[in-house]
């Protein structure tokens, strides 16, 4: 389906931002596994996947660098798991079609949260 090379590449990519600006990836993984013809389900569910481990090298990188409050990130390890168990099942009952539409929108609106923030 998808040229090996290409998705290596643009891993790399992917790694180099989710390292720099602390996004996880996911952002820019699930819009391209859509375009490259996956469900929007199939696309999120491979997405976590590659920010697994793409976040396990950045944290490894940012231990050395010092730059981790552990006590502040398993607090949020510990709510985001029962977010996403939550949110692992309300994505298989939203078609791809709106899928796109409500990311698009989230994304929309933290680009102008950003752009806007002084």
């Amino acid at each position: 389906m998808v040229n090996t090379p290409v998705i290596i590449i643009v891993g790399v990519i992917i790694g180099l931002c989710a390292a720099f600006s602390g996004l996880g990836g996911g952002f820019m993984i699930v819009p391209l596994l859509i375009f490259f013809g996956y469900s929007a389900q199939k696309a999120v569910g491979t997405s976590f996947l590659g920010v697994l481990i793409i976040s396990i090298s950045a944290f490894l990188a940012h231990i050395k660098l010092s730059n981790v409050d552990y006590k502040v990130g398993l607090l949020l390890g510990a709510g985001g798991i029962i977010g996403a168990q939550a949110g692992a099942r309300l994505v298989e009952y939203v078609p791809t079609i709106y899928f796109k539409k409500i990311f698009a929108l989230i994304l929309i609106c933290l680009a102008l949260y950003f752009f806007l923030k002084k």
